[in-house]
């Protein structure tokens, strides 16, 4: 047997190593409290998802500068339907205003007398908070506002706290309260997927261990990143676990499943676990690789938050890797054959066979006709991708929660009676002051526009206060953006900034929209070329970018249709095509790399034909259980109460599945035997007959010495 770098965890000695060390650096990040620090590094502020460069993005910083922080409102709403306030219901308004500026946390600057609408049936109280970045600047004003409207509550008066502060904590609270529900969720379907597929009460720990181990890992070393200036909000965190636990355990079953074949022919279980670490190791390494640089090529994102995801994400991604081929082996071998008791495996014991079984028949019957079936499957993925004709980007703010929330309830009972805009006004910068009321009377006059207010100077310019006619949070108010910069600038001069929720939205969407023409063809190329070097020729890799793409396209195309026929969600988030492309091509491409990977080195011995038929034949169960496993951990996000993150759920867990069953298990194995030995052109493989060699089990004059 070769030695490798590889096989290094098998070692009898270095085992005992390779865990301690682990253990050690696990003790270090708990010591350290390194994954609550993580948390509370997170970044749910505006800018943490603002394009860099964006207009809204420098009209914060600027109005930052003149109020000397970012200023959320917090509204508090009080209104009687049908109906004008009482006498009684005012003194309960002016008795919570008091209540209130009693005891105003830190931050946030008294409440001004209430202001009733023209209509009567409508008050409201207002307060400013100064944000700087912590959840509890936020939080605890909003907290004491709703337990002081609900202690002094009156019958037929309905109340809601809202405004930009009530909605940045509500989403604080969600993105808070998600992180423990959705790791013991992921934790909970890979502990039952791992009891299915190895049928052990013993064997899940091993694999769970590992993974977790990995997970801490990650979460201390994101914390470090976030030192360093990487952009982590609570989008990207959500998501994280889901990639460690899901690609962390596809690359413990890829090796477990070796070391199982390996234990059936080699009684030293030092030497089974090296060689399993030998054979599956590259394969698994090519992955995680892959899946590494597509996730680094977010990087190149306009949007913070997106950008952000690439160097943590891909950080939890080499962590799990690592882990999967030192500790998890390591363990393995410390722990004996018992582990997988009672399916305990003997050295005789018949092993995955390339000659029989259900995959060995299912690609005997694609090989009677492959170019037929490739068509035909070609044909149901191009009809699955015309859900993308049901395209709809309308999810928005107040669209993005599955459930009640209370500033969404606010806005709405505030629209009522007051211009929609009150809640999240926004506003402009103009640099020279003189100019600020040309600015304000060309604002005045549009249809859009409820009314303008003078707010303070500073260097910068003059901020004027711009409350909007129309929902703040609707598309339709964000595509009114460009043309009322249009119209500030035509007053005010070029220099003039427009901004505030609405234009920081549009902006959001803009970006979002650039990063998802430029990102994917990178990722693509990058995907590509490690797809070339790892299976040494130029056909099978264009084959396989090709089949991942299409299974995107059909994965997307059917999340669409679900979104709105079944889930009848508002719409989707204008990023989920990049997130969904990222993840689909990079965590497809997998399985093609585990199966051709196998194809190539059964090849070597058989020829094109037969080797596609045992690669399929003996990869297809554990391919098949790795993809069930990343769909069950990607289907944890449905869990959480945000449309955006359930949506991206649903078409990865949809997508695996789909290039899981279809792709790997029928598309590629149809095009490969169609295509024969030119899939491996250039390469000798294209060329060379193949060398005869004995199947790997008739070997036990030598394994069993």
């Amino acid at each position: 047997m070769r030695r490798s770098p590889l096989t290094l965890p098998a070692g009898p000695r270095l085992k005992w190593l390779f865990l301690g060390v682990w253990l050690l650096v696990a003790f270090a990040i708990g010591a350290g409290d390194l994954p609550a620090k993580f948390d509370d590094a997170q970044d749910n502020e505006s800018s943490s998802f603002l394009p860099g460069d964006a207009e809204s993005t420098r009209a914060l910083a600027a109005a930052e500068e003149i109020q000397g922080d970012e200023l959320l409102p917090l509204v508090i709403v009080y209104r009687r339907a049908d109906a004008e306030l009482t006498a009684a219901d005012l003194e309960r308004v002016a008795a919570d205003r008091a209540a209130l500026n009693r005891e105003l946390p830190p931050r946030t600057e008294p409440y001004g007398p209430p202001v009733v609408s023209d209509d009567g049936s409508t008050a409201v109280l207002e307060a400013t908070i100064r944000a700087n970045g912590k959840a509890e600047t936020l939080l605890d004003p909003v907290d004491l506002a709703r337990g002081q409207v609900e202690s002094s509550a009156r019958p037929g008066v309905e109340t809601a706290v809202t405004g930009g502060a009530g909605f940045a904590a509500d989403a604080v609270n969600v993105f808070e309260s998600i992180n423990s529900t959705l790791l013991l969720a992921t934790a909970g379907i890979v502990f039952v997927l791992l009891l299915i597929v190895y049928r052990s009460p013993i064997f899940w720990f091993f694999p769970l261990f590992a993974v977790g181990l990995a997970e801490l890992a990650t979460r201390g070393v994101g914390y470090g990143l976030t030192e360093i200036g990487v952009t982590v909000n609570g989008q990207s965190a959500s998501i994280l676990p889901v990639l460690v636990f899901g690609a962390g355990t596809d690359y413990a079953l890829l090796l477990v499943a070796r070391y199982r074949e390996e234990l059936r022919i080699h009684e030293d279980r030092h030497r089974a676990m090296a060689e399993a670490l030998r054979r599956a190791g590259p394969a698994i390494i090519a992955s995680g690789l892959t899946v590494i640089a597509a996730l680094l090529c977010l990087m190149l994102a306009e949007v913070e938050g997106t950008a952000g995801l690439g160097p943590v994400g891909a950080t939890g991604i080499a962590i799990a890797m690592v882990s999967m081929l030192t500790v998890l082996p390591a363990t393995l071998v410390i722990a004996g054959r018992w582990a997988f008791w009672p399916f305990i495996p003997h050295v005789g014991d018949r092993k995955a066979d390339e000659t029989h079984g259900a995959w060995r028949r299912i690609g005997e019957r694609i090989a009677a006709a492959p170019r037929r079936v490739w068509v035909v499957t070609t044909v149901v993925l191009l009809a699955m991708a015309l859900g993308w004709l049901n395209l709809d980007t309308g999810l928005t703010q107040t669209s993005n929660f599955r459930n009640d929330v209370e500033s969404v309830e606010g806005q709405k009972l505030l629209e009522r009676s007051f211009p929609a805009g009150a809640s999240a006004p926004a506003y402009a910068i103009v640099p020279d002051p003189a100019r600020a009321a040309a600015v304000a009377d060309a604002l005045e006059r549009q249809a859009s526009v409820a009314r303008v207010r003078p707010g303070p100077d500073g260097p910068p310019g003059q901020l004027l206060q711009v409350t909007l006619a129309d929902d703040p949070y609707a598309t339709s108010t964000y595509d009114r953006i460009p043309a009322l910069r249009r119209v500030v600038r035509e007053a005010g001069g070029e220099d003039v900034l427009f901004g505030g929720p609405s234009a920081i939205e549009r902006d959001l969407r803009v970006a979002a929209a650039k990063d998802s023409k430029l990102i994917p063809p990178i990722a693509l190329a990058v995907v590509l070329a490690i797809l070339i070097v790892l299976l040494r020729a130029l056909v099978a890799p264009l084959v396989l970018i090709a089949t991942v793409i299409l299974s995107f396209a059909a994965a997307l195309g059917v999340g669409y249709v679900v979104f709105d026929v079944v889930f009848g969600f508002a719409g989707s988030d204008p990023a989920m095509p990049l997130f969904a492309f990222i993840f689909l091509v990079a965590l497809g491409v997998d399985y093609n790399i585990f199966l051709m990977a196998r194809v190539r080195e059964e090849t070597h011995r058989s020829g094109p034909r037969e080797g596609v038929l045992r690669g399929l034949a003996v990869t297809g169960a554990v391919i098949t259980s790795a993809g069930i496993v990343l769909a069950g951990t990607f289907s944890t996000l449905a869990v959480l109460p945000l449309v955006f993150l359930t949506e991206i759920g649903f078409v990865v867990a949809f997508g695996v599945l789909l290039d899981t069953f279809v792709v790997r298990s029928i598309l590629v194995p149809a095009l490969a035997l169609d295509l024969g030995g030119r899939a491996w052109w250039p390469s000798e493989l294209a060329r060379a007959n193949p060398r005869p060699a004995a199947p790997r089990g008739a070997e036990p004059a030598e394994a069993r010495r």
